[in-house]
């Protein structure tokens, strides 16, 4: 931690008073915050509303400047441009009187989570923010290795972005998150960006949680009865499907799969004990019309791996189903999650979302996944030479060899 002046040092020693907590403010203090007045810390709904919490309307589109984001490649800010941001920032915070400071989660109901503590100029920003993290007990933040940090500066002007060279014209707001800082800056309104955040978050936690023993997805969980259902789709397939988004866990994609469990990333509308089981089955909906994949059939785990790795969609790949920012590898991605498939015998199937050339209805895909859970799901037609399914194989061959040096011999058609 940097040193701090006398200055600051007197200004955190003479706070007294029921906001105030000593350990707190000196953490504050650690990421930059000097606290001029008073902290209010993990207040609920009520409290924030009677701190002048109010909720806005819904952004999207809010530009994401990621450093560390291994798909892109290139990063879109600089170090040097995020540490000059983050000490305005900072610096702006610095100056309110009230600071307002949420503890939360990413994927907080398994073992493999992460931390966030989120720090604001805004009640509002904390409201908006709260319905987004899960919750975490007190003090789990502070007693944390390595927590992520969110700081909003609401009332800060989002042009700020043009004085370091960002490449935005946003007059609403901007995101920047540092994968390397573990930090995520939110300037103007883009904390109602609620899309930007998760993607935002997403690519911060896996690091961390990839460390802990976790696999950060792009997934969503289907219900299904007693069972959870792993479900790899592009979003494409669940904005055509509205019948699949109600039965689905959450529509926000993003899952941690550990040895014992999955977990959304982000908070769901029903509570997360139920969550903490391993999935029954794993399906990854694929699209295609030439009628070279049926629709519907088993997978070893190399067989899975390599239609995860792939992604396709009609002509197009996805590799990992991530949409998003991310500093993992896919690849990586794709044979932690063959090995966890072998060594905890789940199930994988694969559904072809466009069989004959028409998108399958959200109740059909529903009742295939559920056919997974028993014995009468065909298996792969692996040995098949049909010019389609030659022609298909050949695509993926020719797409997955120009983006990986070298695939694991058990990733097969």
């Amino acid at each position: 931690m940097r040193l701090l002046s006398e200055r600051c040092i007197r200004r955190i020693s003479n706070r007294e008073g029921p906001e105030f907590s000593f350990a707190l403010n000196w953490a504050l203090a650690g990421r930059g915050v000097i606290v001029k007045d008073k902290v209010l810390h993990n207040l609920d709904s009520s409290e924030l509303q009677k701190n002048g919490a109010t909720r806005l309307e819904s952004l999207s589109g809010i530009p994401l400047h990621v450093r560390g984001n291994a798909v892109e490649g290139a990063s879109k800010i600089s170090r040097a441009q995020f540490a000059e941001l983050l000490k305005q920032v900072t610096s702006h915070i610095s100056s309110v009187s009230n600071v307002f400071v949420q503890d939360g989660a990413v994927a907080s109901a398994g073992k493999c989570d992460a931390k966030v503590r989120v720090i604001s100029d805004s009640p509002s920003a904390i409201l908006s923010l709260s319905h987004i993290l899960w919750e975490t007990p007190s003090r789990a933040v502070s007693h944390d290795s390595c927590p992520l940090t969110v700081y909003v500066a609401s009332n800060i002007s989002p042009r700020i972005s043009q004085a370091f060279g960002l490449a935005t014209q946003a007059s609403t707001g901007f995101a920047a998150a540092d994968i390397e800082r573990s930090s995520l800056i939110l300037c103007g309104r883009a904390f109602a960006d609620a899309n930007a955040i998760r993607d935002a978050l997403a690519a911060l936690a896996a690091p961390l949680i990839s460390a802990r023993g976790g696999l950060p997805l792009a997934a969503r969980l289907l219900e299904a009865g007693d069972s959870m259902i792993l479900l790899f789709a592009s979003e494409d397939t669940i904005r055509t499907c509205s019948d699949l988004c109600q039965a689905l866990v959450t529509q926000d994609v993003g899952v941690v799969l550990s040895s014992d469990s999955v977990v959304p990333f982000f908070r769901t509308r029903g509570p997360a004990k139920k969550l903490l089981k391993k999935p029954a089955s794993v399906i990854i909906a694929s699209a295609d019309s030439t009628g070279a994949i049926p629709l519907v059939s088993k997978l070893s785990p190399g067989q899975a791996a390599y239609h995860f790795l792939a992604g396709y969609q009609d002509g197009k790949f996805l590799p990992a189903f991530s949409r998003g920012p991310s500093p993992l590898d896919p690849l990586a991605l794709a044979i932690a999650l063959f090995s966890h498939l072998k060594n905890n015998e789940i199930s994988s199937f694969l559904i072809n979302v466009n069989s004959g050339g028409k998108h399958i209805t959200g109740e059909e895909i529903i009742r295939l996944a559920s056919v997974t859970l028993s014995d009468k799901t065909p298996e792969g037609k692996t040995g098949i030479v049909d010019s389609k399914v030659r022609d298909l194989k050949g695509k993926y061959r020719s797409f997955l060899s120009s983006k990986f040096q070298e695939l694991p011999e058990e990733f097969t058609f």
